[in-house]
């Protein structure tokens, strides 16, 4: 009985703790299947399939937003009140028939003559209900000083300049011609260029939109006034003297600046503002909106080292209003593949719809003049607009005060879950979020790493250091190859670390199996991955905001979707759980709506950057030959680890993670190889590298001397000029033995020849600076009479160190007065261009600084190193001998490269020591 009872005690507790090793049993069966299943649905093809589709989803964002245009309609399909790009074409034609046009040559002159005439045929035609007024305006002089950008610590002097007006408004609406809206562009280029993008297309959209617009005027409220100004390419000259000179830009209360910085494609608004109006209105009736402010901040900031007249507009007239920009190919800016053929069909066609359209909803608006003048309350960026379109289909705009209540009531939030998520989780929550960060820093540095090494190998590989010019998309296994491979590389050694980690904490339960406790490890480390993405963009999102950066947008949305996405389907606040696999649900969703506003955007820069190459270097030879491509590498590593935060997350427990690494393995090889063994050429004929071929006359430091004469070759394309010179010849040498000061740049690394170069130029034309008079009383004033000869365009950089201030004067009229100067490097820098009849002498009245070294003693020889009061330089653009024959030896991967700064093909050097 004893014993019965002894068992029947027994008997209950061994039951019960079957019982419950059978229900733990059955717990991680279940576990067991879950993760097994889970696991499957992780198979390498899915993965891989799945990496397809978000490349493919990429680039069918970036084409369908820029790539896509409309079909050109011919007159008759445009009707008499529409756009038609086919009667534009014949606009852009006919203009780069002409061949380059640059101020001052009779080619400009038969475009003015152009343009006038189809100005006049408009008038003809236009509505009888609407006055079309054409005015040929003359400018005589003038100067400008423009105090950002990269015009900075110069003067801008200007002469014998011609624009053509073209005012359209309503016969019987008089106040009409009080309030005016400016659509301004150039038909100036370059001299290397004939200039089919930069910017005949514009002034081709200009008149054919006027030809429309006399035919709906009769209904405006306000005037429309068309610019074709000369002067641009020379600093902006023709838009200050407009707005600085002619009777109608006192009406004017809103500026439209049409440009091209590449040929073609989309015409997007890269400016707006500072009032909101122009872009608001424009965005709710463009029917192709294009605008991104990521282009403003950049072009603000000074990335971009570019300027328009929409510079001139804002700053010296005070206007608000659009800076749209042609921007496909940029590697053919100011080259001589700016021509017809390169023009993409429908570009002017998206143009026109979208300005005819926006002029129809602000020429009849009586707001207009709101957009005019701003108090300071609205010039605080308080008020400003937040613009950027979606595929090219539909344009987002609000205004800033709105943008910061709704950033910081996103990141008041994401505080506030991430506070109760840690209080909840406790120091191992604190921990793991501290470990996740730790992944994303290490993603960061690996991601950035790998690429730029890269980039610094590819100039010992290849002939360019810069390979991917003509094949952009080279890129790809070049630099987001190993990008894409040192980020997945330095997140796993992060996931590696608090996995390691993880299994410390859950060493201590005892309720689990060390089998299902390490599953669990896994699942909690991928976890929190995907959770430090989110907090990596709530970071950019809380700078972006205190910074008030327009584009900081970009962060709201990379953060928003994905975390409701976790939210939704993952995420629980209970701390008595156990992880699971984070759903492929969860990963579609969060990363569908940034992929669709973002991944264009991204591939565009991606292409900006790469134009920005072929002119990288503004002294050539001043910068290491990798730092373009150290730059584009950076860029590109910082959206993949931006970007893939999300989904690198998963890879970790995926199947196909040998795969991926082994394909991107290869595709960087495959690249790699391309470049090594030049299959693929840095340059072609229709995307050249940018050269500069100058003969030079330098009397610099030679005074009563026979000048110094030889030919200079330079590029501010980064690389080596050996291979050119192997096919031109013509006695160059290549290195850094002389450096060649132009004012403006100078020339550090670039190829000389000094055979036959004595003939095609005349003595006669070496400018001259002479003292006539110097009186050193209480204050050293110096009196100096420039004389450029046959010279129209050149440069004189004044000393600041020995010079306080001075005066100019032109045909005896003071142009710039005495009134304090900026400097730049201890430089004032006088640019002088004009037409046909501009002067070329000029008096300049020095007024020297007190502290000059004049007064100072220096020690024997000490003098030759001295800085020159003045160094000069004057510019013909005419062909000697020596320099036509380079020319025409000159490569096909060759262009020459025209900018405001640049010298034409005949450069004369000269300079006035400070001891004269």
């Amino acid at each position: 009985m004893r014993k019965r009872s002894q068992s029947s005690s027994i008997s209950p507790n061994t039951s019960a703790n079957e019982s419950s090793d059978t229900l733990q049993t059955n717990e991680e069966a279940k576990f067991n299947n879950i993760i097994q299943i889970k696991r499957a649905r992780r198979s390498g093809f899915v993965w891989l399939t799945l990496f397809a589709v978000i490349i493919y989803s990429s680039w069918t964002v970036h084409h369908y937003q820029f790539e896509s245009l409309p079909v050109p309609l011919t007159a008759d399909q445009a009707g008499k009140r529409g756009f038609s790009e086919v009667e534009a074409m014949k606009h852009v034609k006919a203009l780069t028939e002409l061949g380059p046009h640059p101020v001052g040559s009779d080619a400009l002159d038969l475009a003015l003559q152009y343009v006038l005439a189809a100005s006049g045929k408009i008038k003809k035609t236009a509505h009888w209900e609407v006055d079309v007024e054409v005015d040929f305006f003359h400018v005589n002089s003038g100067a400008s000083r423009l105090v950002s950008g990269m015009f900075v610590g110069r003067t801008l002097v200007y002469s014998d300049l011609n624009h053509i007006i073209l005012r359209i408004l309503p016969k019987y609406v008089p106040e009409a011609g009080e309030s005016a809206i400016l659509i301004s562009s150039h038909i100036d280029t370059v001299f290397s260029t004939e200039g089919a993008g930069d910017c005949s297309s514009c002034v081709a959209v200009m008149l054919e939109l006027a030809r429309g617009v006399s035919q709906w005027a009769h209904g405006f409220k306000n005037a429309v006034i068309f610019l074709f100004n000369t002067g641009e390419e020379e600093g902006l000259i023709g838009a200050h003297s407009f707005i600085t000179q002619h009777p109608w830009s006192s009406t004017i209360h809103m500026a439209i600046d049409l440009e091209a910085m590449g040929i073609g494609g989309k015409s997007s608004i890269f400016q707006a503002g500072p009032h909101p109006l122009a872009v608001e209105s424009f965005a709710s009736v463009a029917k192709y909106p294009s605008g991104l402010i990521i282009a403003q901040d950049l072009f603000s900031s000074g990335v971009i080292k570019s300027a328009t007249d929409f510079q001139v507009y804002r700053e010296v007239a005070g206007l608000s209003g659009l800076d749209f920009a042609y921007t496909d190919n940029g590697a053919v800016y100011h080259t001589k593949n700016d021509k017809l053929e390169l023009l993409k069909s429908g570009s002017l066609q998206h143009l026109g719809e979208n300005m005819l359209a926006f002029l129809l909803q602000i020429a009849p608006s009586s707001h207009l003049s709101k957009g005019k003048v701003m108090d300071d309350d609205r010039q605080s960026n308080q008020d400003t607009a937040v613009f950027f379109d979606i595929l090219g289909q539909y344009m987002v705009v609000y205004r800033q005060r709105f943008a910061n209540m709704l950033h910081n009531s996103v990141i008041m939030q994401s505080l506030l879950i991430w506070t109760t998520s840690l209080l909840m989780g406790g120091y191992t929550a604190a921990f793991s979020l501290v470990l996740s960060c730790l992944s994303i820093i290490l993603m960061w540095i690996f991601s950035i790493s790998f690429s730029a090494l890269v980039a610094l190998i590819l100039p010992l590989i290849s002939s360019s250091p810069v390979p991917y010019v003509s094949t952009p998309w080279l890129v790809v296994g070049l630099f987001a190859a190993p990008a894409f491979l040192g980020a997945l590389t330095g997140q796993h050694l992060g996931y590696l670390v608090l996995q390691r980690y993880l299994s410390n904490v859950y060493a201590k339960r005892k309720q689990l199996s060390p089998v299902i406790q390490a599953d669990l490890i896994k699942l909690e480390t991928e976890r929190w991955l995907y959770k430090a993405g989110s907090l990596q963009w709530l970071v950019l999102l809380i700078i972006g905001t205190y910074y008030k950066i327009g584009s900081s947008y970009v962060a709201l949305v990379w953060l928003v979707p994905p975390a409701f996405a976790y939210g939704l389907l993952e995420a629980t606040l209970t701390p008595v759980r156990l992880p699971k696999p984070l759903k492929l649900a969860t990963l579609l969703m969060g990363l569908a709506i940034p992929i669709l506003v973002s991944a264009g955007i991204f591939i565009r820069f991606a292409n900006t950057i790469i134009g920005l190459s072929v002119r990288f270097d503004r002294n050539p030879g001043d910068t290491p030959e990798w730092l373009p491509s150290v730059a584009l590498s950076f860029f590109i590593a910082v959206v993949i680890c931006l970007t893939l935060v999300y989904l690198l997350s998963y890879i970790h427990l995926s199947g196909a993670k040998t795969s991926i690494v082994l394909s991107t393995c290869i595709f960087f090889v495959l690249s790699l190889a391309a470049v090594f063994s030049g299959i693929i050429p840095p340059f072609t004929e229709d995307t050249a590298r940018a050269v500069n071929v100058v003969h030079v006359v330098d009397t610099t430091g030679r005074l009563g001397e026979k000048p110094n004469s030889f030919v200079s070759l330079s590029s501010i394309t980064p690389g080596k000029l050996t291979k050119e010179i192997d096919q031109i010849k013509e006695g160059f040498v290549c290195g850094r033995h002389k450096v060649i000061d132009f004012v403006t740049f100078s020339v550090k690394y670039g190829c000389l020849t000094f055979d036959e170069t004595e003939g095609g130029w005349n003595e006669s034309d070496i400018p001259a600076l002479d003292v006539v008079n110097d009186t050193n009383g209480y204050k050293r004033i110096t009196q100096v009479v420039i004389d450029t000869k046959r010279s129209k365009r050149w440069f004189l950089a004044i000393n600041t160190e020995e010079i306080e201030d001075f005066m100019f004067k032109v045909d005896s009229k003071e142009v710039v007065p005495a009134d304090g100067k900026s400097s730049v490097d201890g430089w004032h820098i006088i640019q002088v261009s004009g037409g046909k009849n501009a002067p070329t002498r000029f008096d300049l009245t020095l007024f020297w600084a007190k502290n000059s070294t004049r007064q100072s003693h220096k020690m024997q020889g000490q003098e030759e190193l001295q800085r020159p009061l003045l160094k000069l330089r004057t510019d013909l653009d005419k062909l000697t001998p020596k320099a036509e024959r380079v020319l025409k030896k000159l490569p096909p991967w060759c262009s020459l490269f025209g900018k405001s700064t640049s010298p034409h093909t005949l450069s004369f050097l000269s300079s006035l020591p400070v001891k004269f």
